[in-house]
C-alpha cells in the first residue's frame, strides 16, 4: 500500500480548508503513527485483499503480517467486501462494463498543488461514479455529506474516467462497520466541479504557501500544533469573561452561549496539559510545577503462575461470566448470534445528553413537554 502522503492531503482537507496556514505548520512536525492508525492500516490491507480476491484478481493474503488481526477485523472486512460486491452488482444493472479499482492512487493536483491520495475502492460506471472509503476507527462517527476528503477523491477519479464513462452523479460512501455506520452522499458532477473551482482551488493555493487566516474549531482535533496554537488559545480563553461563576447566576442566553464552547474548551485544556507534560519530561521547567510519579495499580507478574499457586492451595482462581455482546458476536459470527440470541437482547435508553440542534438524533420528551401534554 502507498505510504507517501501529500502536503495538502485529502484526509486533512477538512482542517486546511477551514484553517489554510495550519497545513504548512503541520508539515514541519514529525509524524507519529498511533496504534489506532496502525490498526487501521492492517484493516485496509485486509480489505484490499478480500475485494481483489472476490473480483477474481491475484492477491496474496496479508494475515500473517498483520499485527492487529483478530476476529473483529476479519468480520468487519468481510462486511466491507460484501458491501462492495453488492454495489458492483447494482452498477451492472445500469452499466454493462463498470470498472472497479482498489487502493487506487488519485491525483487531484489540478485543484490542489501536488494533491493526491489513495481511494479504497472506486466503482466507475456510466451515470454514477461511486467512491467507497473504509473507516476502521471506533471513536469518531464519520459522515459522507459534504466530506472534503471524499470530494477530493472523486475529483481524482474524474480526472481518470470522465470522458471514458458518461458520469453524471458522484456517490460517496463511508463504510464504518465498528460504528454500524454506512453514510452515503450524492452530488451532481457539475456541483462537485463548481466546489472544486470556487472553494477548493483558491483555498489550497493559500494553504500551500502558508497564507490565509488561522481559525479554531472542530477541525483542530487532529492538528499537530493544536496545543500551542495561539488562535485556538484565544478562541478558548474568551470563556474567561464569564469568570466560571456558578451557573445559577447566569441567565439562559449566557448559558446558551457557553454550551457550544464547553467541549472545545475541555479538549484544549487536555491538549495543553499533555503537551506540557511531554515538554517537562524533556527538560522544560514550568514555574510552580514538577513531574512526579502518578498513581500505580498493582498487577500480577505471571498470571499462569498465580493460577497454579492458588489452584494448588485448593482454591478456584478464575471468575466466570458471560461474554459481552461484542465478544459474543465475534465468537459466533453476526448471523449465528442473531439466530441464537436476538430474543435475549435489549437496549435500555441512553443517558440524556444535551447536544446542538444539528445532531441527527430525535429530541427526548422533557418535563416541559410533559407539562404541555397535561
Amino acid at each position: 500500500m502507498p505510504v507517501k502522503h501529500a502536503f495538502l492531503s485529502a484526509s486533512a482537507s477538512h482542517r486546511w480548508l477551514e484553517c489554510p496556514p495550519s497545513a504548512k505548520l503541520c508539515a514541519e512536525q514529525d509524524d507519529r503513527a498511533s496504534p489506532y492508525a496502525k490498526q487501521g492500516t492492517d484493516a485496509h490491507a485486509l480489505c484490499e485483499y478480500k475485494v481483489l480476491a472476490a473480483l477474481g484478481k491475484p492477491a496474496e493474503a496479508p494475515t500473517q503480517g498483520l499485527d492487529f488481526f483478530d476476529t473483529e477485523m476479519d468480520n468487519c472486512t468481510d462486511e466491507y467486501c460484501t458491501y462492495v460486491m453488492e454495489q458492483l452488482q447494482e452498477a451492472r444493472a445500469y452499466c454493462r462494463d463498470p470498472d472497479v479499482l482498489v487502493e487506487q492512487r488519485l491525483d487531484f493536483s489540478r485543484w490542489v498543488p501536488n494533491g493526491f491520495g489513495t481511494g479504497d475502492c472506486l466503482i466507475v460506471a456510466d451515470k454514477v461514479l461511486h467512491i467507497i472509503d473504509f473507516k476502521y476507527g471506533l471513536g469518531i462517527l464519520v459522515e459522507a455529506e459534504n466530506n472534503p476528503q471524499m470530494m477530493c477523491y472523486a475529483l481524482g477519479a474524474l480526472e481518470i474516467y470522465d470522458g471514458i464513462y458518461d458520469i453524471d452523479t458522484v456517490r460517496m460512501t463511508i463504510f464504518q462497520p465498528r460504528r454500524e455506520n454506512i453514510s452515503t452522499y450524492e452530488m451532481d458532477k457539475k456541483d462537485l466541479l463548481h466546489w472544486a473551482n470556487t472553494i477548493l482551488k483558491p483555498t489550497a493555493e493559500l494553504a500551500y504557501v502558508g497564507e490565509g487566516d488561522f481559525k479554531a474549531g472542530d477541525h483542530c482535533q487532529f492538528c499537530k500544533v493544536k496545543a500551542t496554537c495561539r488562535k485556538r488559545a484565544e478562541h478558548n480563553l474568551e470563556m474567561a469573561r464569564y469568570d466560571f461563576e456558578m451557573p445559577t447566576i447566569l441567565d439562559k442566553s449566557e448559558i446558551a452561549a457557553i454550551l457550544p464552547r464547553i467541549d472545545d474548551l475541555v479538549a484544549w485544556a487536555g491538549d495543553i496539559k499533555e503537551y506540557a507534560l511531554q515538554q517537562a519530561m524533556s527538560g522544560t521547567e514550568y514555574p510552580g510545577y514538577k513531574v512526579v510519579e502518578g498513581r500505580s495499580v498493582r498487577k500480577y507478574t505471571d498470571e499462569e503462575a498465580v493460577a497454579t499457586a492458588v489452584t494448588d492451595a485448593g482454591y478456584d482462581p478464575y471468575e466466570k461470566k458471560v461474554l459481552g455482546i461484542t465478544a459474543m458476536t465475534s465468537l459466533l459470527g453476526k448471523k449465528r448470534f442473531e439466530e441464537l440470541l436476538s430474543g435475549f437482547i435489549t437496549k435500555p435508553p441512553g443517558r440524556p445528553t444535551l447536544v446542538p440542534d444539528s445532531d441527527k438524533r430525535p429530541a427526548l420528551n422533557t418535563a416541559k413537554d410533559d407539562f404541555k401534554d397535561e
